[in-house]
């Protein structure tokens, strides 16, 4: 189940991250920062 969250970035990472979507990797924001998380997550378990 997923849940909304409200966060706050700095406006040149949020650039940044668009610049991502743009370039078709991700589906939005969202897709981004889970993809992110999931792998700082996986990387924190070893």
């Amino acid at each position: 189940m997923k849940k909304k969250l409200s966060i706050t970035i700095n406006e040149n990472k949020i650039k940044k991250l668009e610049r991502l979507i743009e370039s078709g990797r991700f589906r939005n924001k969202s897709h981004l920062i889970e993809y992110c998380l999931d792998k700082f997550l996986k990387g924190e378990e070893k």
